[in-house]
């Protein structure tokens, strides 16, 4: 538990009101309160690419800015999480739809009874399928209901979608926040622009992977986009081969989810709110070779309360 005599701040974000489906989604936007909590989810893997558990507290080294940080805390423990699928539904993606789907169902029958999902889907609109009572369930059969009830046509709003799954990652009482989106990048149709989302996603904690869902001919594709959002967030771009291959993804990424650890520190910068801030977390190797940390690069520290 943290000790409560520290003062830390906490990035809070809230859900603007929800506009008509056929619209933009609005922004998530950021207030401050009292303190400044950064709180980081954290991926270990070994020479071999392997998850690594049982590190203790002492096995970290965190970084801001180049100077070193206090860790306050630390846990390692599969904890309940709200997960947005986020599916591209233009025409090209008709035929690599069904593979999406059992993707979907793969990786609810991993989640916990506790877990929150729901479904974005796009293609010029942005659209959620499950009940509007409630966008949040975790059954495969809903998840994989919610996607199919869309047919694959029209142009492709990206970025709005992304938006929107920012947005609906709030609604979730689970704190550990993960957004999955099966796009193949291209963008021809939002409000937002690149710039945008990518800024909305240094400011939340959400972790963000992106499954390319292309071919090699694909006159859309942009890999270097889904690259970008999963970095910054500390999540994983996978780009597969075959199409096929989305479901073993989703296994990987659902293991994944389950086995980070959660640390969290006080910033020792008190100054220049607004900015962006560089992180970089270190894990020590009990024995020969080096670890390998995967963690969000930085965030975008809050204004001061006034």
């Amino acid at each position: 538990m943290m000790n409560r005599h520290y003062r830390l701040t906490l990035l809070v974000f809230a859900v603007l009101s929800r506009r008509a489906q056929s619209q933009v989604p609005s922004p998530p936007y950021l207030f401050s309160a009292n303190v400044n909590l950064v709180v980081l989810s954290a991926t270990v893997r070994d020479h071999q690419g392997w998850s690594v558990s049982g590190l203790a507290e002492s096995g970290f080294t965190l970084y801001e800015d180049n100077k070193q940080q206090t860790i306050k805390l630390f846990s390692h423990e599969d904890i309940p999480v709200t997960v947005g699928l986020v599916v591209d539904h233009s025409t090209s993606m008709r035929p690599k739809l069904p593979d999406v789907i059992a993707a979907a169902r793969t990786f609810a029958q991993s989640s916990r009874p506790d877990d929150s999902m729901f479904v974005v889907n796009f293609n010029e609109q942005v659209t959620l399928e499950l009940p509007a009572t409630n966008h949040h369930y975790n059954r495969p059969d809903q998840l994989a209901l919610a996607i199919e009830s869309r047919p694959a046509n029209g142009q492709t709003a990206l970025y709005d979608a992304v938006v929107e799954g920012l947005n609906q990652l709030l609604v979730g009482k689970p704190e550990k926040k993960v957004l999955i989106i099966f796009s193949d990048g291209g963008d021809n149709a939002s409000k937002y622009k690149l710039a945008e989302v990518l800024t909305l996603v240094e400011k939340s904690n959400a972790l963000v992977y992106s499954i390319g869902v292309f071919s090699n001919d694909d006159p859309d594709k942009n890999p270097g986009v889904l690259s970008r959002l999963a970095r910054i967030s500390g999540g994983e771009a996978f780009f597969p081969r075959e199409t096929s291959e989305v479901v073993e993804i989703c296994q990987r990424i659902a293991a994944d989810i389950r086995n980070q650890y959660t640390i969290g520190y006080a910033s020792s910068n008190l100054e220049r709110p607004g900015v962006y801030r560089t992180i970089r977390l270190i894990a020590h190797a009990a024995g020969p070779g080096k670890l390998s940390v995967r963690t969000r690069a930085g965030y975008i520290a809050a204004e001061a309360v006034k």
